[in-house]
């Protein structure tokens, strides 16, 4: 079987947004599945509106994914040479021409079809004249005038287009620079690629792409069209929708592998299956399960699927990711088995690495700021000799674990026949500043024995202070 060969062709206009990182995705996890070759390539032709901060934006977002490409990146800009060997193909096999037609010789051509109901496209003037080159010289290839292209889609199956709804559509501007259709099509050759998954807003160019595949006598590839992407009222994916780009969601706070989860369930399913770690998803890829509807953008079960990942991913992947946000909190910490347990306690009560990241502060702070109302509430004088029966009995317990914690707050009940609620809240109070926070077993264990006696001496003294 031949080597299954996928690309994917961003243009560094922008910012990779989510749209555009599903179809990379569904590329690399195809080519990942068939152990075939996933290759990038930057389409940056449009020279005006391409910038390197967005390659590098687009890049970076790719390596944060683990969207690893094998070959690449290209860039089209460099490839010129190449394209005009093409060029020179398909004018010395008769496929394409030169044509001096002025603007205002096209508009009036437009003007004239639209008048007579018809398609305003070129009519061929210089189809037959055997042009040679000028400076304000296009050319244009020469398209069928009859007959049917037939594009066999892996999706949406046979689509027919009739010929005499194509014209003669230029391939190198009076510039020098080149259409994207003829430079798709060059690089895809040149490139080998032999399957091609993309949005089904390009089906319109396949026609006029499998025409210049024939005319260079070149294999045509396998093409997939992926149903687009909308937002929840079915309109075409934007901003309003919470479609940000991938850099918007990683500085949000989303990992990597949820991000990815949500987006191939945008058109891809595994059965009912909604949770998938990515080297499960390589495994189960196929085109066939790739639907014929849209899918639709849902901010809030994107969300969903991040808080199901930092629960269910192990902490040490979590916390490379979780170093960047705790950072930003002007916390100095390692990524170490601490940093592991402290995770652990979060993992189930946190829906971004940023809200865990906030929720972690009190682990890492050497002084504890304590919320008002807590204090009012919690640290009063009535909890003052439990809390300093306990920081007497924290003090002389060697290990700190859960077992040894439990022992030491049920006895601590037993002698002074207080609730557990009445002392758990002062303790968490003292020990986080907050009346929320993971369990009190928990916290005392991941904070250690010097943070919570130091901790705990700060609440008794404040308490004292006010009596």
């Amino acid at each position: 079987m031949e080597k299954i060969i996928t690309r994917f062709p961003p243009s560094p206009t922008g910012y990779l947004h989510v749209g555009g990182a599903r179809t990379a995705l569904f590329n690399w996890l195809y080519a990942r599945h068939m152990n075939g070759k996933f290759i990038l390539r930057i389409e940056d032709t449009d020279v005006v509106r391409s910038t390197q901060n967005s390659v590098d934006a687009i890049l970076n977002s790719l390596e944060w994914l683990g969207i690893n490409w094998d070959e690449g990146p290209y860039f089209q800009t460099r490839r010129f040479h190449i394209y005009e060997d093409y060029i020179q193909k398909l004018i010395n096999s008769g496929h394409a021409y030169y044509c001096t037609c002025l603007p205002e010789e096209l508009d009036i051509m437009r003007k004239k079809a639209a008048a007579a109901g018809e398609k305003p496209k070129y009519d061929g003037t210089c189809r037959n004249k055997g042009l040679a080159r000028t400076d304000n010289a296009v050319v244009r290839f020469k398209a069928p005038l009859s007959g049917i292209t037939i594009v066999n889609d892996i999706i949406k199956g046979k689509v027919v287009f009739q010929n005499n709804e194509l014209d003669d559509f230029i391939i190198q501007r009076s510039n020098g620079t080149y259409t994207y259709n003829f430079v798709v099509v060059v690089d895809d050759i040149s490139m080998k690629i032999n399957t091609i998954i993309r949005g089904d807003d390009h089906l319109n160019n396949t026609p006029r792409q499998i025409l210049l595949y024939q005319a260079l006598e070149s294999e045509i590839p396998s093409f997939a069209h992926v149903p687009m992407v909308l937002g929840k009222d079915k309109t075409r994916l934007s901003k309003r929708h919470g479609a940000m780009s991938v850099t918007a969601y990683k500085d949000m706070g989303y990992l990597p592998d949820a991000l990815l989860n949500y987006l191939v369930r945008l058109g891809w399913s595994y059965g009912d299956q909604e949770f998938f770690q990515t080297d499960e998803l390589i495994e189960k890829f196929t085109l066939e399960n790739i639907g014929r509807s849209p899918g639709i953008f849902d901010q809030e079960k994107l969300l969903s699927i991040n808080a199901e990942h930092i629960k269910r991913d192990p902490p040490a992947r979590i916390a490379k990711h979780l170093l960047p946000f705790l950072k930003e909190q002007r916390c100095t910490v390692e990524e170490d088995s601490h940093l592991e347990s402290v995770i652990r306690t979060l993992n189930k009560r946190s829906k971004t690495l940023k809200e865990m990241a906030e929720g972690a502060l009190f682990y890492f702070t050497e002084t504890v700021s304590y919320d008002e109302k807590a204090v009012k509430k919690f640290l009063k004088p009535s909890v003052l000799k439990p809390l300093k029966l306990l920081l007497d009995r924290l003090q002389i317990l060697e290990t700190f674990n859960e077992k040894n914690l439990e022992k030491v707050f049920e006895n601590l009940i037993k002698d002074t026949e207080i609730k557990f609620g009445k002392i758990a809240q002062p303790v968490r109070v003292a020990l986080t500043g907050k009346t929320v926070s993971p369990g009190i077993f928990e916290i005392i264990e991941v904070l250690g024995k010097k943070k919570v006696v130091s901790r705990l001496k700060k609440a008794i003294e404040l308490i004292a202070n006010k009596t």
